[in-house]
Formats: C-alpha cells, sequence, structure tokens
C-alpha cells in the first residue's frame, strides 16, 4: 500500500499533526474557500471535457447502477443504524444521508492516487459523482418527510439544499464548462485547472488534516458504535460499490473509483440538507464519524484497501 508515500496524504498527515498539537498552523479561511471552489470546478471541467469524446450510451449503465447505489447504501446505513446501533428515526436518517452522499476531495484523491499508478479509468467518472451527490440527500428528505409534517418544514429550501448547493452547482457547471471547452478546443485554462491540481490539492489536505484532528476530541461523544460504524460502513459500502461497477461493466480502476466514492461520506453538502430536513438531529453524530474518521480512514487506509478487494474481486469475473 504505497499510497503512504503520496504527497496528498502525506500534506494530510503534516495537517493531522498540527492539529494534534494545537500548532497555529491553519490555512486562511478565504482562501481555504476559494481552493475548495477550485478543486470543485478542475474536477467538473476535466469531467465535461473527457464527457464531450465519449458515447451517452456508454455510460448510462453505470449511471444507472450509481443512482442506485447511492439509495442502496443509505437505507443500508439506515438499517444498521436503527437495528444495531438503536439510533432513533431522526439521528439515523440524518447519518445515512452523510454516508450515502459522497465526498468530492475523497473523489480527487482517488484520481490522484489511480493517476500516479498508471491506472485508467473511465472519463464519465465525474458525472458519475454528481450522480451520486444527490439520490442519498433525496431520499433523507423523503424518509424525514414521512416523519415530518409540520407548517415550518421548508420544502423550497431543502430542494435548493440538495440541488443547487455549492458541491452539486459547482461540479455541474464544470461539466458544462468543459463540455464547451472542448467544443471549442479551448486549451487555455488546461494549465491552471490540470498542471497546478495537485499542488492546490496537497494545501488542501493540509487543512483538511488539521480540520478532521479537531474533530478526533469529539469522538468521545459519538460513542464506541459510531466509531466502530465509521471504519465498517465504508468497507461495506466499497464492497456493494466494487459489486456494482463490476456489474454495469466498469473497467478496474472504475471499479476503485466508485467503490471509493461509495465509501465516502459527505461533510459538505449533507450537513447543510439534513440541517434543514431534520433540525431536530444531532449534527456532532452525523459529521464527526463522517470527518473525524471515514475521511482519514479512506486516505490513509481505504482506498488501496478498496484496489486490492477490486482486484481481488475481478479476478472471478
Amino acid at each position: 500500500m504505497h499510497s503512504y508515500l503520496d504527497p496528498v496524504v502525506l500534506f494530510f498527515v503534516l495537517g493531522a499533526i498540527a492539529g494534534i498539537a494545537k500548532s497555529e498552523l491553519r490555512i486562511p479561511a478565504s482562501f481555504y474557500n476559494t481552493i475548495s471552489i477550485y478543486l470543485l470546478l478542475s474536477i467538473g471541467i476535466k469531467g465535461g471535457i473527457e464527457l464531450f469524446h465519449i458515447s451517452v450510451r456508454s455510460f448510462l449503465l453505470p449511471a444507472f447502477g450509481t443512482l442506485a447505489l447511492g439509495m442502496l447504501i443509505t437505507y443500508l446505513a439506515y438499517r444498521i443504524l436503527v437495528s444495531i446501533g438503536k439510533f432513533d428515526r431522526n439521528n439515523a436518517i440524518s447519518i445515512a444521508a452523510h454516508y450515502g452522499s459522497v465526498s468530492a476531495v475523497t473523489f480527487a484523491v482517488v484520481i490522484s492516487y489511480l493517476n500516479d499508478k498508471h491506472v485508467t479509468y473511465e472519463a464519465y467518472m465525474t458525472v458519475l459523482l454528481v450522480m451520486l451527490e444527490v439520490p442519498a440527500l433525496a431520499l433523507g428528505v423523503f424518509m424525514a418527510k414521512l416523519e415530518h409534517f409540520r407548517e415550518n418544514w421548508d420544502v423550497k429550501k431543502i430542494l435548493h439544499e440538495v440541488f443547487l448547493g455549492k458541491s452539486v452547482l459547482l461540479l455541474t457547471g464544470g461539466l458544462l464548462i468543459g463540455v464547451f471547452t472542448a467544443y471549442s478546443a479551448n486549451k487555455q485554462l488546461n494549465f491552471f485547472f490540470f498542471d497546478l491540481f495537485k499542488g492546490f490539492l496537497a494545501i488542501f489536505m493540509l487543512e483538511m488534516g488539521v480540520v478532521a484532528s479537531e474533530r478526533f476530541k469529539d469522538l468521545r461523544k459519538v460513542g464506541v458504535f459510531l466509531i466502530f460504524f465509521g471504519v465498517g460502513m465504508p468497507v461495506l459500502s466499497a464492497l456493494v460499490g466494487i459489486l456494482m461497477g463490476i456489474a454495469t461493466g466498469l473497467s478496474l480502476g472504475g471499479t476503485v473509483v466508485l467503490a471509493t466514492m461509495a465509501a465516502s461520506a459527505s461533510y459538505i453538502a449533507a450537513p447543510a440538507a439534513m440541517r434543514l430536513a431534520i433540525p431536530e438531529a444531532n449534527p456532532t453524530y452525523s459529521i464527526t464519524p463522517a470527518l473525524g474518521i471515514t475521511f482519514p480512514f479512506n486516505i490513509l487506509v481505504g482506498i488501496p484497501l478498496y484496489h486490492r478487494l477490486a482486484e481481488w474481486l475481478w479476478q472471478w469475473v
């Protein structure tokens, strides 16, 4: 598992160490937000350029599989949280929606990981990233709606967060810009958005290490079950993602990307949507395992593990 030597991972470790040591190391908030916008746009633009050169038919089956995957993982997480974790309905829905949704940063890291290992993957994976972001949040909102019939339940605001939140809007906008850029054969943005991508990702991961370390102190608040859930659920989701990737005809690289997306948990779009849909849910139960456990696990251990699992399962295809 040589991903430990990846500079992106090492930047994350450095940030985590700085956070644990209570260092003053922090990326300015304005610059942190700028980099997050840059990364989302870059992922979207690159995906759009690649999408322009492929047939729509070639990704219809993976697209439907991805939509089903998001809802399946959300439901599985919900059943585990209610049946085994004994969580109340509100918190179970909120946590499940976080784990059914996807982390764009984890996606960026797995893409970097595969590029370094020269493992090819489908050009339309960014499209699947966008498609995996929505169904978990939509299902979470639907499940919450069955339980909450109140006058203050603002459907318009919730749908706005689900479909026009920062992540979905930037990724979708980037995809459209990328398609237009490929159509016009304009390469003026290539250096900024492609050549500099990994450098900006490394700086972003430095800050993510600090942010994740700040969640470590909340682990005692979420209980032992959620700590194990934060590790076990990603592995289960990755296995489901691998099987879905194989079933829908993805390559080995594409299967690893889908598995990693399935294993990731949202800590940007999901908190905003669930805060509106289920205000009674405790955000500590959702964000702490997603950011403090699952994100570091995926970055440090999960991605190479899912790669190995995918390779092993591919032998039986």
